[in-house]
C-alpha cells in the first residue's frame, strides 16, 4: 500500500488527524508520495471518496496522483475523488449550474475590454497626465482579481495614486466589462474562481478534506476560495523556498502565515532529500538560508555513495561559455535527455542551442521558439542554402515570400524565370540574365506561368520608371513579368544587390556579415519587429518593437559568431541546417528556464550565465529573496552533477560581467559581494 513505502516524516504527515495540516516539502523530499499516502489513509479510515477534493497546479499532476491510487484501490472508488486544477474544478462545478457558460481566452476578453475602453473620450477630459492604455489597464485589472479582495480602486490607487483623477473612468470601464461578460455568458479564468467563491458563500459543498499541492504558489483569490469551501480538514503541501511565481500573482504570505490564520494548525517538515547528493544540498542550503526562515528546516541527505562537488566554470567570453558547455556535453557519458541546461533569461538558450547544434547534439526547449526555427534565423540560413545549392527552390521561395504581394506560387514562377534567363543557372539568371539566343519556352508553360520570351513581351518595365532604379535592375527581364508589383521590384533590387556583393565569397562569416548589414535583411528586421510590436488593437508599441528588434539583432550576431569557426560555406550550412534535421522531436538535452524546470530532476545540470544582472535579474526581479529562491530551485534539479557557469565579458555588447552574488553566498567565489548601488556610492 502507498503508506508502507513512506519514511517516518512522510508517514507522520500522511496519517495526521483531520484538521489544518501544513506539510513543508522541500525539494526532492517526496511530496507526491506523501499526498498519495494521505488520500490512501483517508480512504482506509472510512472517508467517502466523493468528500475528498485534490487541488493541483497542473491537471497532469492530479492525473499522476490519481493513477498511483488506482494501483491500490478500485477505479470506481478513485473516480469519485474530485481532482484537478483550481480552474478545472471550478469550471466543472459552474458548468453543471450554468450549461451555457463560455470560457474565453485572455486575448478574446482583452478585445472586449478594449471595445469598452475606446468608447471613452479621454482627450476631451483635458487631463494633466495620459491615461493608461486599454491593454495595460486590462492586465492590471486581471492581476488585481488574483491579488486582492479589496475594491479595484483601493488596490489600484496604492500603486498609482497620481491616477486618482482617472479612477472613476477606470472603474466605469471595469464595471461595464463585468456586465457585458454576464450578458454574453462569458467567463475568464479569474471569473471561474470568483463566481465559484460567490456560489460557495451561498451553498457550501461538504468536503471532509481538501488537499492542496504546491501551496506556496497560491494567490490571494485561491486562498480565499479554499477558505470559502470550509472543509472539515485542510492538508496543504508546499515549500516557501520554491515560491517563484510572484510575477504571476502568487502570494508567499499564504504559506508564511498559515499557523497564524489557523491557530490549531500542525506543521510537518519533510527534510530528507532523495534527489541530490550531499555537496549539492550543502550548496543549496548555504544560499537559501540567507532568506528569512519562516519555518526552521535544513535539507538532509537521503542518498549515499560516490559524490561530485558542484563545479564552477568561468570563461572569458559569453560565447566561449556556450561552446565549452556544448563540448563538455558531447563528451559526457550521461545520455542527452538526462542533462539539463537551466537559465534565468530566455536569451541564454539561443547561444546554448546554437552551440549544441554545431557539435551535433540534439536539444529541446520547453516554451519559446527554437533558435533555428525563428524566422530571422531561418531567413539567413535560407539565403546561405541558396548560395550553397542554387537549385534549392524551397529556400528561394522562403526568402521571396517576405516580399509584399509575392506568395509561394509567384516566388516559384520567379525562380523558374531566373533559371530560364540563366540558361539553367540560377545565379546567372539573377545577375547576368540572357534574353537573346535562348530557346522559346514551352507554350503551355508560357500561358500557365506568365513567362515571356524574345518576341512576346507580356509586361513592360516602364511602369517602374518612377522608382529610379539602377540601370542593371531596370533592364532585368524579371521586371516584364506581368505579376510583379513595385514592392516586389524593390525586394528584388535588394536581393540582387546582396547576391552581387557575395557572389565570389565562400567564407561564411564574410557572407553572413554582408547579409546582416544588407538593405534586404534590414527590411526583414523591420517587418518582423513591427509584427512583434503590434498590439491586438493594431497599434504598434514602440518599446515592444524596439525590444523585438534587439532580440532579432542579437540572434543574427550569434549566428555570425558560430560562422567564424568555419572556412567553407557548405560545411557551415550543413552543420546549422542539417545538424538536427534527422533527430526526432522531443529528444536531446533539456534547455529550460528556471520556472520551466520546477518539479523536474536530472543527473547532470548546468546553470548558466550566473552573473550579476542576469541571475539575479535586477531588471525583472520582484525581490532579491525571490531571485534567491529561483537559484535554489535551479540547483536542486541536479541529482549527481552540478555545474555553475559564467562569462566575464560579452564582446557583442562590449560589457563586463561580475559573478552573481549567489556564487559568493555559495562560497564558490571569494570575498563579500558588493551591491551595485553600494559600489556606486563608494565611488562617489
Amino acid at each position: 500500500m502507498p503508506l508502507s513505502s513512506l519514511n517516518i516524516e512522510q508517514l507522520s504527515a500522511a496519517t495526521a488527524p483531520l484538521g489544518h495540516n501544513l506539510i513543508i516539502a522541500s525539494a526532492g523530499t517526496g511530496k507526491t508520495s506523501t499526498i498519495v499516502g494521505r488520500i490512501a489513509h483517508l480512504l482506509q479510515s472510512g472517508v467517502e471518496p466523493s468528500s475528498i477534493l485534490l487541488l493541483t497546479f497542473t491537471n497532469k499532476a492530479a492525473g499522476e496522483m490519481i493513477a498511483r491510487l488506482e494501483r491500490y484501490f478500485p477505479k470506481k472508488v478513485i473516480s469519485q475523488i474530485e481532482s484537478g486544477t483550481f480552474h478545472a474544478v471550478s469550471y466543472r462545478w459552474l458548468k453543471a449550474l450554468h450549461p451555457n457558460l463560455a470560457l474565453k481566452q485572455p486575448s478574446e476578453l482583452k478585445t472586449l475590454f478594449r471595445s469598452i475602453y475606446e468608447k471613452r473620450n479621454f482627450e476631451r477630459m483635458n487631463l494633466p497626465l495620459a491615461p493608461f492604455s486599454a491593454t495595460y489597464l486590462y492586465e492590471m485589472y486581471s492581476l488585481y482579481q488574483n491579488a486582492s479582495l479589496e475594491g479595484f480602486d483601493e488596490w489600484f490607487l496604492k500603486k498609482y495614486p497620481e491616477h486618482e483623477i482617472l479612477m472613476d473612468a477606470y472603474m466605469d470601464i471595469a464595471e461595464e466589462f463585468e456586465r457585458e461578460k454576464v450578458d454574453y455568458g462569458f467567463a475568464s479564468f479569474n471569473d471561474l474562481l470568483l463566481r465559484m467563491k460567490k456560489h460557495l458563500e451561498e451553498k457550501t459543498i461538504p468536503f471532509q478534506e481538501v488537499l492542496v499541492d504546491e501551496y506556496q504558489d497560491t494567490n490571494t483569490l485561491q486562498s480565499a476560495l479554499i477558505d470559502t469551501l470550509k472543509p472539515r480538514s485542510l492538508f496543504c503541501v508546499g515549500d516557501y523556498d520554491q515560491s517563484i511565481y510572484a510575477f504571476n500573482g502568487a502570494n508567499i504570505e499564504n504559506i508564511a502565515t498559515y499557523s497564524k490564520r489557523y491557530p490549531d494548525a500542525q506543521v510537518f517538515t519533510l527534510k530528507t532529500n532523495y534527489r541530490s547528493t550531499a555537496p549539492i544540498l550543502s550548496l543549496a542550503n548555504r544560499v537559501i538560508e540567507r532568506n528569512e526562515r519562516i519555518y526552521p528546516k535544513k535539507l538532509e541527505v537521503g542518498r549515499h555513495g560516490k559524490t561530485h562537488p558542484p563545479k564552477l566554470l568561468m570563461y572569458n567570453d559569453l560565447f566561449e561559455q556556450y561552446q565549452s558547455i556544448a563540448h563538455s556535453i558531447k563528451h559526457t557519458h550521461v545520455p542527452n535527455d538526462q542533462i539539463a541546461v537551466i537559465f534565468r533569461n530566455n536569451s541564454s538558450a539561443d547561444g546554448i542551442e546554437a552551440s549544441l547544434r554545431e557539435v551535433g547534439i540534439p536539444c529541446k526547449r520547453k516554451g519559446g521558439t527554437s533558435f533555428f526555427d525563428s524566422k530571422e534565423i531561418k531567413f539567413l540560413l535560407d539565403l546561405l542554402s541558396l548560395m550553397v545549392n542554387p537549385k534549392d527552390m524551397m529556400a528561394f521561395i522562403h526568402v521571396f515570400e517576405y516580399a509584399s504581394g509575392i506568395g509561394s506560387a509567384l516566388s516559384k514562377e520567379f525562380f523558374q524565370c531566373f533559371l530560364h534567363f540563366g540558361n539553367g543557372s540560377f545565379m546567372q539568371g539573377v545577375l547576368y540574365p540572357q534574353v537573346h539566343d535562348l530557346p522559346k519556352l514551352n507554350p503551355n508553360k508560357n500561358i500557365q506561368l506568365g513567362l515571356f520570351d524574345d518576341d512576346h513581351e507580356i509586361g513592360s518595365a516602364t511602369r517602374f520608371k518612377h522608382l529610379d532604379l539602377p540601370h542593371h535592375i531596370y533592364a532585368h527581364p524579371l521586371l516584364k513579368h506581368p505579376k510583379v508589383a513595385q514592392d516586389g521590384v524593390r525586394f528584388f533590387r535588394d536581393f540582387y544587390t546582396l547576391m552581387s556583393a557575395v557572389k565570389n565569397e565562400n567564407t561564411p562569416a564574410h557572407i553572413l556579415q554582408t547579409a546582416i548589414s544588407s538593405k534586404l535583411y534590414e527590411g526583414i528586421v523591420e517587418m518582423l519587429s513591427t509584427q512583434r510590436g503590434r498590439l491586438k488593437s493594431g497599434e504598434v508599441d514602440d518599446e515592444k518593437k524596439k525590444q523585438a528588434k534587439e532580440r532579432i539583432q542579437r540572434k543574427a550576431r550569434l549566428l555570425l559568431d558560430l560562422s567564424r569557426q568555419y572556412k567553407e560555406l557548405s560545411r557551415f550550412v550543413n552543420a546549422m541546417v542539417l545538424g538536427g534535421g534527422e533527430l526526432s522531436e522531443g529528444e536531446g538535452v533539456n534547455l529550460l528556464t528556471v520556472h520551466a524546470s520546477k518539479g523536474l530532476e536530472f543527473p547532470e545540470v548546468y546553470v548558466v550565465d550566473l552573473v550579476d544582472g542576469r541571475f539575479p535579474n535586477r531588471k525583472m526581479m520582484s525581490s532579491i529573496e525571490e531571485e534567491r529562491r529561483l537559484f535554489y530551485v535551479a540547483v536542486t534539479r541536479a541529482q549527481d552533477k552540478l555545474y555553475l557557469s559564467l562569462a566575464k565579458f560579452d564582446r557583442v555588447k562590449k560589457m563586463d560581467y561580475r559573478p552573481s552574488q549567489f556564487l559568493h553566498e555559495a562560497g564558490l567565489v571569494k570575498g563579500e559581494f558588493v551591491e551595485p548601488e553600494a559600489k556606486e556610492k563608494k565611488k562617489a
